[in-house]
């Protein structure tokens, strides 16, 4: 039984743990469910049913007729998988930066071998479609073998226009290869590969996919299957040859399959199935809208804002938000050791002066408007700046959007 003399935070911050971090994000209880099994025999039975069904339902997740390459790992995974099947040492890559995760996938690329040019926004920005189109347009020998890019960067939580990258690329009449980034918003967003003329679409299992970290995904389109034939980066066990081999199912995962992940993956395609993709992008869209009236509202001089300068650039998976005056590292003990809310801090320079919220997968409205609620409190004990009611706001952007 609770004493007077008790600090609150013991009282507040009892039950379960709420994380809102942008990934690996709150997993279905649905999911963890079917992985918790005993492992099955792996030659025969159940578990090539699921594969099976894991594989056929991938494509339209993705919004595309190609196929997905499923290699055990996390999405550097899936970055290293899509260069080194379609490049070849010496290659130079374009690599277009809104945040933070573009440029350190551009850094892999060097690593194995790779020449990479990279353009950077300016910082809060997307990458402006006129500057790629003037790179490849000088570009007239057509140097450039790919051009690397993220559809929403999950530190900034900046959402570049793809379909306007894609018609910068053909205007400058130029032939690279097109690969994006969907690890932060696959499930989340829209997201059209064939429509949108993606090559190489990479995603990863535990953010809007609902499954917990351990499995990358890569759609390969025809453009990439074809330059796949002579890259000289291909190593046996990322190689899409041997994955798409006659022979035994497990071949598809270089050996032995992940179990426990296939069960899970299978449960959360199969929820993202009954809801549906439309209305799942309308949800996390209108979550996503209740995150930014709060912050909207917070917005103080010196304080409170968002990294994502423009409006339509700000990403329905994820928020980043600036601090100002206010130690963003204060800010998130506070909400976790009093409250139980775990927040995202900032990545690298920006750790104490921006904190992030992952609206993504598995949340609704009681989650969102908790996490809010919770910054609220803690923004009021640390007397921050604040302009208005994040809550009031937050509620009002749901029950009026």
């Amino acid at each position: 039984m609770s004493t007077p003399s008790q600090p609150i935070r013991t009282l507040l911050a009892a039950g379960p743990e709420v994380v809102a971090i942008p990934g690996p994000s709150v997993m279905p209880a649905r999911v963890l469910n079917a992985m918790h099994r005993p492992m099955p025999d792996i030659y025969a039975g159940e578990l090539t049913e699921v594969i099976d069904d894991v594989f056929d339902a991938l494509p339209a997740i993705a919004g595309t007729s190609s196929r997905a390459f499923v290699p055990i790992g996390n999405g550097h995974a899936g970055w290293e998988m899509a260069l080194s099947n379609t490049l070849s040492r010496g290659d130079l890559v374009l690599v277009l930066d809104c945040g933070r995760f573009a440029a350190i996938w551009g850094e892999m690329a060097e690593f194995n071998g790779l020449r990479v040019e990279t353009i950077t926004a300016p910082f809060g920005h997307a990458v402006d479609p006129a500057v790629v189109e003037e790179r490849l347009a000088a570009d007239r020998g057509h140097e450039v073998s790919a051009v690397l890019t993220v559809h929403v960067d999950t530190a900034s939580s900046v959402r570049n226009d793809i379909p306007a990258i894609r018609e910068a690329i053909d205007a400058a009449g130029h032939p690279a290869l097109f690969m994006v980034d969907c690890i932060a918003s696959m499930g989340c967003e829209r997201f059209e590969m064939d429509e949108w003329g993606v090559d190489v679409t990479i995603a990863a299992s535990q953010k809007g996919l609902m499954t917990p970290p351990g499995l990358a995904m890569v759609w390969a389109g025809p453009k990439a299957l074809a330059a796949h034939e002579h890259a000289d980066l291909r190593t046996r066990y990322w190689d899409w040859t041997y994955r798409t081999e006659d022979g035994p199912y497990y071949l598809r995962f270089c050996g032995t399959p992940p179990v426990s992940h296939l069960f899970g993956l299978r449960e959360a395609l199969r929820m993202i199935d009954e809801e549906g993709l439309d209305e799942r992008w309308r949800r996390h869209e209108r979550l996503a809208g209740a995150v930014r009236a709060a912050v909207d509202a917070w917005s103080a001089e010196g304080a409170i804002g968002f990294t994502a300068v423009m409006s339509e650039q700000r990403s329905h998976a994820v928020t980043s938000i600036r601090t100002g005056s206010i130690d963003a590292e204060a800010l998130s003990l506070r909400c976790r050791e009093q409250f139980g809310v775990t927040l995202g801090l900032g990545i690298g320079d920006a750790a104490t002066s921006s904190f992030r919220i992952g609206h993504m997968g598995h949340v609704n409205a009681p989650m969102v408007l908790g996490v809010v609620g919770v910054i609220e409190s803690a923004l009021l004990e640390l007397d921050a700046p604040l302009g208005a009611s994040g809550v009031a706001a937050a509620s009002a952007a749901l029950a009026h959007g």
